[in-house]
């Protein structure tokens, strides 16, 4: 029996060859893979010997040879057999292989495009796919978690087709991966002249399986793309609690996109990829009061975003009601020991929100395709707002508009929201018509809304919303402008008092 073992991650490949030669089988090996288990004491022959024919161009031809793909695609028929015997090549029993770390390059700073293209592999993928593809005859080992259990399988002299037919699948998905983060890491070098190629391609790493989706009833997994780097859900964490619930990472996703809008120290609460509770302050434990004080019902069972570490009096303002989950940048010792108390809560911890994680695209699946956009990531200036009406903001308000706006841009459209002091203190979401949002988040507000901002994610179709506002006492309006009747509204803010401005840019989330 012969094996050919070439690998980049090198993690038991000395303990998997051992346990081969102690079965008898021969090792044939390149380069750096040959020369550990040299100093391991193990015997070796090397593709050369076996090809008659020496590496060149620095190493890109050293396996693409007939007596290497040869031994791995035969069939063990008499034919092919005797095809083998007539050009003197012996047949290949097992190839572990690996490729070469193009994803671990690319994720280098400033790793340049000539590095990244040295580090696609070729021989190797053709190594696996031709193992693969004869997969009946020849194992194909590419996950050195596997590398015990083939051991076992061999020993035991139980090789299954379902073992052979797993790794084979498994060998299928190493290359696609591969192919994939080539394909996307060279898209990126095009992203300005062809943001959205002609075929889409990716490739996930599953995460971790989930007890159930949205409902018990539906089975459910996480996949983690392992191009996007920095901080976001895929990457953050876990400290402490459950394993995430396929609800909570979205609302993990939710909370965490909406609180790295804002600069100073932020927190937000959401539910049901909605924010209930939203606040900027000039510490991180006013921030949360204010938060939460925003509306204590729908705080509970909540989760939580904050855009600094966990100090000490957050962490006890925050144990004193049941939370899902807290994401943040990270947590004092003091705070970790204060919320790991509570058994159940999960906490993730991203590192510092110094910027936007790579992931500049939204994704949502439909039945039967995929829509793909550019991420909002647009953010309400206030000296980019065009005052519409007779009566003119002050900078306080235009401060507050823009906090308003940032907030109700990851809102459920329908959305309307109202802001006091950088404090939500009202939300409508996701309803059929504008006015019935306005409605929600006015009564919601209350008497708070006396003197408060209102934002709305697009125009308004009508001069109702107006006129519920200025009832509630609203004093400022923030909204995309556009609507044909922007008139109407421009004549009820200035019958009404209201000072309104337009961003020209509209924010839905479907």
């Amino acid at each position: 029996m012969r094996a050919l073992i070439s690998v980049s991650d090198k993690t038991g490949v000395v303990d998997f060859a051992r346990g081969l030669v102690d079965l008898g089988v021969e090792i044939v090996s390149t380069g750096g893979t040959a020369r550990a288990l040299q100093e391991a004491g193990l015997p070796v022959t090397y593709v050369k010997e076996v090809t008659g024919f020496p590496e060149i161009l620095d190493g890109r031809v050293k396996t693409l040879h007939p007596a290497i793909h040869g031994g791995i695609l035969a069939r063990r028929t008499a034919d092919h057999l005797d095809q083998l015997k007539e050009h003197r090549i012996t047949p290949i029993d097992l190839v572990a292989v690996n490729l070469y770390p193009f994803r671990e390059t690319i994720a280098r700073p400033g790793v340049t495009l000539e590095e990244a293209i040295e580090n696609i592999d070729i021989g190797g993928p053709a190594m696996v796919r031709a193992a693969a593809k004869n997969h009946q005859h020849v194992l194909v080992v590419v996950n050195p978690s596997r590398y015990p259990e083939v051991l076992a399988a061999l020993r035991a002299g139980n090789v299954t087709g379902r073992l052979r037919l797993e790794l084979a699948r498994e060998a299928f998905a190493h290359t696609a991966a591969y192919d994939a983060a080539i394909a996307a890491y060279l898209q990126k070098q095009l992203q300005g002249d062809m943001p959205f190629p002609p075929a889409w391609v990716m490739s996930l790493e599953l995460a971790q399986s989930l007890r159930y989706g949205e409902n018990p009833h539906q089975r459910a997994a996480f996949y983690r793309d392992p191009t996007v780097t920095g901080p976001c859900v895929g990457t953050a964490v876990q400290l402490a609690g459950k394993e995430l619930s396929y609800n909570n990472i979205l609302d993990v996703n939710a909370a965490l996109e909406l609180v790295r809008e804002f600069m100073d120290p932020s927190a937000v609460i959401i539910k049901h990829n909605n924010p209930c509770g939203a606040a900027s302050a000039g510490d991180l434990a006013t921030a949360y009061r204010l938060a939460y004080e925003g509306d204590p019902v729908s705080a509970f069972g909540g989760i939580v975003a904050c855009n600094c570490t966990v100090d000490t009096e957050t962490a006890r303002q925050m144990a004193e009601i049941f939370l899902e989950a807290i994401i943040a940048p990270g947590f004092t010792p003091e705070a970790l020991e204060i919320l790991t108390a509570k058994q159940n809560l999960r906490l993730l911890q991203t590192g510092p929100l110094t910027g936007q994680s790579t992931d500049g695209l939204d994704m949502r699946r439909v039945n039967g395709g995929l829509l793909v956009q550019e991420a909002d990531r647009a953010l309400t200036r206030p000296d980019r707002v065009r005052v519409v009406t007779e009566k003119q903001p002050t900078e306080g308000q235009l401060a507050e508009m823009a906090f308003a706006m940032a907030v109700v841009k990851h809102v459920k459209s329908n959305a309307i929201v109202v802001t006091k002091n950088r404090q939500l203190i009202g939300v409508g979401a996701g309803q059929m018509n504008r006015v019935g949002s306005a409605r929600i988040a006015l009564e919601q507000a209350g008497e708070k809304a006396r003197g408060a901002v209102l934002a709305s994610d697009a125009f308004f179709p009508f001069r109702d919303t107006v006129d519920e506002a200025a009832r509630a006492g609203i004093a400022a309006i923030i909204q995309p402008g556009g609507s044909v009747r922007d008139e109407e509204s421009i004549a009820a803010c200035n019958e009404h008092g209201i000072t309104m401005v337009f961003t020209g840019m509209r924010h839905f989330k479907h």
